[in-house]
Parts: C-alpha cells; sequence; structure tokens
C-alpha cells in the first residue's frame, strides 16, 4: 500500500510539472439549448395534397393522419412568417397516429402563391376557412406556431363556430407584448431566414418570389392589426398559450395574460427554449400539444 501510495504521489506530481502554466484550459460551456436550431426531418408523405384558388392566390393544403370521419374535428397546422407547413416534421409523429393532420402553406410562403393586395392576418385566416370549405371541414383544432398563432387567434376571435381548440405558440395580441427589435437578428432567427430560404428554392420556387413575400409580411410584423383584451375575453374555444422561457421576441408576460384573459384559456411556458421550441424541444412541446388536443373540449 506504500509502494501504491508513493508511485500515485510521483505521477501527481510529474502530471503538475508537465502542465501549462496557469493550469490546463477548462472545457467549452456546452451551448443553451435555447441558442441552438436543430433542423426538422423530412415530413411523412402525405395522403392527399393540393390547393385551393383563393382571390388569385393558390393555398396549398396536405392530409396525414388518421380517416376523417364525418363530421369528425381534424387538427390544422399553421406554421411561423417565412416558412412553410414541412416546418411541423417534428411534430408529426406524435399527430398522424391520433388526429387527421391537415397542413396549410400560409398565402405566399411554402408552396402557396402571393396575389395583389394587402396581406393581413385575417387575409390569411380567410385562405384557411377557404381550405376548409374545399374539404367540406367544418370544425378544426388549430395548431398556429408564430404567425399562424396570430391567424389562428384571428380564427378563434372572427369565426367562432369553425374553431373547436387552439394551441398557439410564440404569438403575442398586441404591440405590447412584442420586445424591442433586435431579438430577430440573432444567430437562431438567422439560422430560421436562412431555413426559409433554402426550403423556399427547394420547393421549386423563384428567389425573387421568397422576396416578394417578405416584402408584403414586413408590414404585418411592423404594424400589426392586434387584438383587444374584449376579444380575447370573447374566445369560446379551449385555448392554451405558450411561450419559450427566452424567447427573443415575445414578452412571457403578455402570453399568461392572454391565458388569463381567454375564459378557458391557459398558459405554459417551456423552459430552456426560445421562440423555436417546437424545434429545440419536441418532446417537451409535442407532449403538452397532444394532451391538450386529446383533452375534452
Amino acid at each position: 500500500m506504500v509502494v501504491r501510495a508513493l508511485t500515485l504521489v510521483m505521477l501527481i506530481a510529474s502530471v503538475a510539472i508537465a502542465a501549462p502554466k496557469g493550469g490546463a484550459k477548462a472545457a467549452p460551456k456546452p451551448q443553451p439549448r435555447w441558442e441552438t436550431l436543430p433542423l426538422p426531418p423530412e415530413m411523412p408523405a402525405a395522403t392527399t395534397s393540393g390547393s385551393v384558388d383563393v382571390k388569385g392566390a393558390k393555398i396549398y393544403y396536405a392530409r396525414y393522419g388518421k380517416e376523417l370521419k364525418p363530421g369528425g374535428v381534424p387538427v390544422i397546422l399553421l406554421h411561423g412568417g417565412m416558412g412553410n407547413s414541412d416546418h411541423f416534421a417534428f411534430q408529426m409523429p406524435a399527430l398522424i397516429d391520433k388526429f387527421h393532420v391537415i397542413v396549410i402553406d400560409s398565402r405566399g410562403q411554402g408552396r402557396s402563391t402571393l396575389s395583389k393586395g394587402k396581406l393581413s392576418y385575417h387575409a390569411m385566416g380567410e385562405d384557411v376557412l377557404a381550405v376548409m370549405d374545399q374539404l367540406e371541414v367544418k370544425r378544426a383544432a388549430f395548431v398556429g406556431w408564430s404567425d399562424g398563432g396570430e391567424i389562428a387567434l384571428d380564427l378563434a376571435i372572427h369565426s367562432p363556430d369553425r374553431v373547436a381548440k387552439i394551441f398557439i405558440v410564440g404569438a403575442n395580441y398586441d404591440g405590447k407584448g412584442t420586445k424591442p427589435r433586435g431579438g430577430s437578428s440573432t444567430p437562431t432567427f438567422q439560422a430560421y431566414t436562412a431555413k426559409c430560404k433554402a426550403d423556399h428554392a427547394k420547393l421549386g420556387n423563384k428567389p425573387r418570389s421568397f422576396e416578394a413575400a417578405i416584402d408584403a409580411l414586413l408590414p404585418v410584423w411592423r404594424n400589426p392589426a392586434g387584438f383587444t383584451k374584449e376579444q380575447l375575453k370573447g374566445i369560446k374555444a379551449p385555448s392554451m398559450i405558450t411561450l419559450g422561457e427566452h424567447d427573443e421576441i415575445i414578452y412571457a408576460a403578455q402570453i399568461e395574460e392572454m391565458g388569463k384573459l381567454i375564459p378557458k384559456g391557459r398558459s405554459l411556458i417551456f423552459k430552456d427554449a426560445s421562440h423555436f421550441v417546437m424545434w429545440q424541444d419536441p418532446e417537451a412541446f409535442n407532449r403538452a400539444l397532444v394532451e391538450f388536443l386529446t383533452a375534452p373540449e
């Protein structure tokens, strides 16, 4: 034991002598999850897909999952600004075995085209209703991310008879809920923008059409019509309003306020996640989403 102890002391001493002055460099700290952007995988094959002509634009949709029975309530997914419906690929495995799922590309984005006229969340909501009418869907549960969340809120306010439930992530109700500009220039948002631009080209669109979509969306982002507290109080559908703890552009306080203003509303903050919680923590996000969608109305 004495020999082993002495050998150990000598080994420690030799390591200490060999170590550079100032000690060994500490290993770099792992990057916080909310500063990463794991990109979604490929979408599964759709059961059917197509487009609906609405006021000069072609609005793309695709259907997945369980067969929709007459009078059934599907789940409609509405993506974020600049994006497309493929951005829900992390969510599809948790949804298609339990629900009939419909995805829609918003006007001018993804596979949907842009037409003349001013763009607004209400106009994009009317596009959603046109798709529902084409597919003979009377009511649906909506999952809206960012801009898609604004569209879902607009539908819940202006077309309550078409809305069974809404699950919102990363959407505020007025300008007071938006942080000072700069969050959209973070590395995660820059990577997201690059992803959207690459997807746009991948889907067969011309680069100019992506620029045109941005030009149409900028006024919507800078001067959103917003919703009033009275309108939120009038929402009849069960509502879950969620946000990543480190969201770059939305204040958590307004998300929590929305959960209280909506009569059947609740709010949820996802830890260690940002505006891109659907990609950063799909396990926790999907668990909360499915629990909400399967709960009795």
